[in-house]
């Protein structure tokens, strides 16, 4: 069986009320990108979008145009990022919620709580006040949550593992009230004819292991682990080097793909059937973040490849259905970590991607 790919899709690209509040009227995803400035020699900045343009995902044929092309190059499907931060107070939802109703794109996906609250340091602004928070308002709350993904776990192209419907929480040790909000989701989906719930942790803090993340409650991880190098390998000397730069000359923390994507993966735990490795698809934060960002520089179709080729051979012992990996993303623009087709590179990371999936498959 070929692996199974899973792209993390944002829905950020269409105009919202408080986006507009947070940062001028007729805010998206696109602002960020369009304002971006090369910070340094050889810097791939502005990033410019080519097939798709600069789309608004309001829009279906945009939706339409997205799935056809992620299920050409060898992607499963989606999954879109959902934000619930308490009390019913949702936001992006419209995109989704469109699919969902209209049975389009048929193109599998599941969800992703993105559990955690908005800063404005994080999305663009140059302050760390908290734009909204994440709240944990308790059992009845969490019932309402689930009741408002219900029609999505019913739905016959929601994605799932050992017949339940996969969801995953971002951050899952972000609060202790999440193993609350797991037992009651699993209670819930019982109750509602479901088999249960697959929910995977997914875990971009290096300060914890897999097993602690499973220890939540949660039945997989997702590991994410762009700054292993540089929270964990990096000699200090460059460290003072990357101060230093970025205070007196304003050049961002800069690293090569290729040498900082070795230190995505960790081989015994990503070959294990409950752990699902991330495959990186460039980095770039200065967009939202100016020099306070990271650079993961030479991203190319070559560097990719040998990314591929590391995430492919770990997962290529595991039974067929956990062969999962996430893909890290399709179209996080502003964050330099994209896999659709811009001006410069067209289609030629979709056709990487295509390579290694079609070749995936034990003999």
């Amino acid at each position: 069986m070929n692996a199974r790919v899973i792209a993390f899709y944002l829905p950020q690209f269409h105009p919202v009320q408080e986006n507009d509040l947070w940062w001028g009227k007729g805010f998206t995803e696109w602002t960020n990108v369009g304002k971006a400035k090369a910070l340094f020699k050889g810097h791939y900045q502005p990033r410019v979008p080519a097939d798709l343009g600069y789309y608004d995902l309001r829009v279906s044929e945009t939706r339409e145009a997205q799935a056809n092309m992620a299920r050409d190059y060898g992607i499963e499907g989606f999954c879109y990022w959902h934000y619930w931060f308490g009390n019913g107070k949702r936001l992006l939802e419209r995109p989704f919620n469109e699919v969902l109703v209209s049975g389009k794109p048929d193109f599998p996906f599941c969800l992703a709580w993105a559990n955690e609250p908005w800063k404005g340091l994080d999305h663009g602004l140059k302050n760390r006040k908290v734009l909204i928070e994440q709240l944990y308002p308790g059992i009845e709350d969490y019932k309402r949550h689930f009741y408002e993904v219900l029609p999505a776990f019913q739905d016959r192209r929601y994605i799932t593992m050992e017949g339940k419907p996969m969801f995953m929480i971002y951050k899952p040790l972000a609060s202790e009230e999440v193993k609350l909000f797991i037992k009651v989701w699993r209670e819930l989906a019982i109750e509602n004819g479901l088999k249960g719930i697959y929910f995977i942790g997914h875990c971009n803090e290096l300060k914890y292991s897999v097993q602690q993340v499973l220890n939540v409650g949660v039945d997989a991880v997702n590991p994410v682990r762009i700054t292993n190098y540089l929270e964990n390998h990096r000699p200090e000397f460059f460290r003072i080097r990357d101060y230093v730069k970025r205070q007196l000359w304003g050049v961002p923390t800069t690293y090569s793909y290729k040498l900082v994507s070795k230190y995505f993966l960790n081989a015994i735990e990503d070959s294990k059937d409950n752990v699902f490795p991330s495959v990186v698809t460039g980095w770039d934060h200065t967009p939202r973040s100016g020099k306070d960002g990271l650079v993961l520089s030479h991203f190319t179709p070559d560097t990719f490849s040998l990314h591929l080729q590391q995430v492919f051979s770990t997962i290529e012992k595991k039974s067929d259905e956990h062969k999962i990996v996430f893909l890290k993303s399709w179209n996080e623009w502003a964050e330099g970590n994209y896999i659709e087709p811009d001006l410069k590179y067209g289609l030629s990371f979709l056709d990487v991607l295509k390579y290694f999936v079609m070749h995936s498959s034990n003999s």
